[in-house]
């Protein structure tokens, strides 16, 4: 499942199938993060409940895929880890957390760290060279009174191999990880799924 938001409200939210159904879709701007040091944790282990057991295998059958495999779910390889900043806070304040943690863009958030957009050093020169003459006003603005591109998301048990193409379609290095409340758990990028495929042999990541 899917969602796209526009400064917080929800646009879209669907499966992937219909996510492609859909016209002028605004590029989620490129996202990185603070990784996490180490690599994969092992998911040999993972437990799931006998429903879920049932539905996967019903999934990789109609995928045509070897039911002795397991599919990894997008909460099994995700950076929960990650740098944040909330709607209060100004542009300067973003700009000074963003060059602090030497990362491209981080998630915005609202309240109970429901999502509301992406922001980066891009978005906050584009808002300097509009009005140069303001510069010290701009980066006093609060990030709530910042108009934010759309942003696509996913959710925890989205199918790592339709997250993967997702990103590969719509040119994103991350996508950021909500649940149905619309609260940022984590985000999963390209590192992330280079890493489960270094260190997850039996990861399928096409059928």
């Amino acid at each position: 499942m899917f969602t796209i938001y526009n400064n917080g409200s929800v646009g879209f939210r669907s499966t992937a199938d219909n996510l492609y159904n859909l016209k002028n879709i605004d590029e989620s701007s490129e996202s990185r993060f603070k990784p996490d040091e180490g690599f994969i944790n092992d998911f040999s282990n993972k437990k799931n409940s006998q429903n879920n057991d049932e539905a996967l295998n019903s999934y990789k059958k109609m995928a045509n895929m070897d039911t002795s495999e397991p599919v990894y779910q997008v909460k099994d390889i995700m950076t929960k880890d990650l740098i944040c900043i909330d709607t209060q806070s100004t542009l300067q304040e973003a700009y000074d957390l963003l060059k602090e943690n030497k990362v491209a863009q981080m998630p915005i958030v609202s309240f109970g760290k429901k999502i509301i957009g992406l922001i980066n050093k891009k978005i906050i020169l584009n808002l300097l060279m509009n009005d140069t003459d303001n510069a010290k006003e701009i980066l006093n603005r609060k990030l709530e009174d910042v108009f934010l591109p759309e942003i696509i998301t996913a959710d925890p048990i989205s199918d790592i191999r339709r997250v993967a193409k997702v990103m590969l379609d719509f040119k994103l290095d991350a996508i950021p990880v909500v649940d149905e409340e619309d609260v940022l758990l984590g985000i999963i990028s390209k590192t992330d799924i280079l890493k489960a495929v270094s260190h997850l042999p039996k990861l399928q990541l096409w059928s």
